[in-house]
């Protein structure tokens, strides 16, 4: 992957757009009328539909938001005054929508300020920007982007009159799109798309579990832990869910691995360092050389099968269900498995 998604979740004040998806409805409690207040994030005060930049609060947000999308997109920069990337992105944002002859608004808020709205929709830092059309949010992205990407973000817009992203057939076709860009690598922009899928449904799991995926492709494990942190208990269960969790503590017991050579090294020297073999293929399975991973478990469980409470054969079966039935190092696996346990 790109190091787009590095950047884009890097530091407190910068980039990170990590939301509880598994929340309630956005729009359930959203509420008010449009302040005039000017800030130094660079949003122009004022009042009236004609504006292109405007301040919102909690107040204002039902009004100003989601009543105004249902005329024009509306684009909800959350920033903060101490924030550095949100003053970069401020005045780019502003200049890109003033000069977008009408297409959308700018609605800037200060979460510091205005805390429920961003408590709401799972916003834990910024500069997050997400846009609203026909009353709910479609699409979004995070950290001070150039103003290429903001102009191309904003042409991929649907209008209230089309609202194209909204149905449930352009929801089926940005996530098969995304889990095509994950296959390739491309983590980046499948992680925009998975994104854009959970502004317009929180809940969708599927799209949750995806852009976890894209946090592990950049080894950033406290993010893909953070975006599964509030959901219940069932759909920790659900196994699209529940294969990311996995995942996850996999990734965690990874990070503190040798390197690959150290622990080559002492397999050579005494091929019986069964700790040593089973670190090898937790940091192989790491780098999805699975069949290699695989191999190394096996031998254990062909050299000692009670080594550490069965934990090789153990270790190999949590592998079959993170790679899935029908992948090869799967079925290789198993197959080499059942030649020793019932041989």
């Amino acid at each position: 992957m790109s190091d787009d998604l590095k950047n884009a979740n890097s530091g407190a004040a910068g980039g990170e757009y990590s939301a509880s998806f598994g929340s309630a409805q956005m729009t359930g409690t959203m509420t008010g009328s449009v302040e005039n207040n000017s800030n130094p994030g660079g949003g122009a005060g004022g009042s009236g539909q004609s504006l292109p930049v405007k301040d919102v609060t909690t107040k204002s947000f039902t009004e100003d938001v989601i009543e105004a999308s249902k005329n024009q997109a509306v684009l909800v920069d959350f920033w903060a005054p101490w924030c550095g990337p949100c003053k970069q992105l401020g005045p780019v944002l502003e200049k890109v929508v003033t000069a977008s002859a009408g297409k959308a608004v700018l609605a800037k808020m200060d979460i510091d300020k205005n805390p429920e709205i961003p408590g709401q929709m799972g916003i834990k830092s910024i500069p997050a920007v997400v846009a609203f059309v026909d009353g709910k949010p479609v699409d979004a992205f995070m950290g001070a982007v150039p103003e290429s990407q903001i102009l191309a973000f904003l042409d991929k817009l649907p209008s209230p009159e089309n609202p194209a992203l909204a149905d449930d057939n352009g929801i089926e076709t940005a996530m098969a799109q995304a889990a095509e860009m994950l296959e390739a690598g491309e983590s980046a922009p499948a992680a925009e798309v998975y994104a854009s899928v959970l502004a317009q449904e929180p809940g969708n799991l599927d799209a949750i579990a995806g852009l976890g995926e894209c946090y592990l492709a950049v080894d950033e494990v406290e993010h893909a832990r953070n975006i599964i942190a509030n959901l219940p208990q069932d759909q920790l269960a659900v196994p699209v869910i529940a294969g990311l969790v996995a995942k996850i503590e996999l990734a965690e017991q990874t990070a503190s691995l040798g390197s690959h050579n150290e622990l080559e090294q002492k397999i050579e020297a005494n091929p019986k360092d069964y700790q040593a073999r089973f670190d090898l293929a937790l940091l192989l399975n790491s780098k999805n050389q699975r069949e290699e991973a695989a191999q190394q478990l096996l031998e254990i469980v062909r050299s000692d099968r009670k080594w550490n409470d069965d934990g090789a054969r153990q270790q190999l079966v949590q592998f079959f269900d993170i790679w899935g039935a029908t992948d090869p190092a799967t079925l290789s696996g198993r197959r080499g498995l059942s030649s020793l346990l019932f041989s």
